[in-house]
C-alpha cells in the first residue's frame, strides 16, 4: 500500500529524518509539493537540496510504525 504524508522539515531535523528513514527496509522518496522529481529520503545531501521553507511530501510503500509516528510528529500544520 502506497502512503503519502505532508511534513515540514527544518535543517536542524534533517539528520533525524534521514536516520529514521534509513532504518526502514523500503524505498522512501521526498519532494517539495508540486516539484517534478523526488529525492531519496535516505540521502542527507538530496534533502538539503530541497526547499525546506515549503511543505514536503514523503511517499513510501512499506510499513514501519516508528517511522509513521516520526512523520506524524513532523506533520505540516495547516495555516
Amino acid at each position: 500500500m502506497s502512503k503519502s504524508k505532508i511534513i515540514r522539515l527544518d535543517a536542524s531535523k534533517v539528520n533525524d529524518f534521514v536516520n529514521a528513514a534509513s532504518r526502514c527496509d523500503f524505498e522512501i522518496d521526498i519532494t517539495n509539493s508540486g516539484r517534478v522529481g523526488a529525492v531519496d529520503a535516505k540521502s542527507y545531501l538530496g534533502i538539503m537540496g530541497l526547499d525546506l521553507t515549503k511543505d514536503l511530501e514523503v511517499r513510501y510503500d512499506g510499513e514501519d510504525k516508528e517511522f509513521d509516528a516520526f512523520l506524524d510528529s513532523m506533520a505540516a500544520k495547516e495555516q
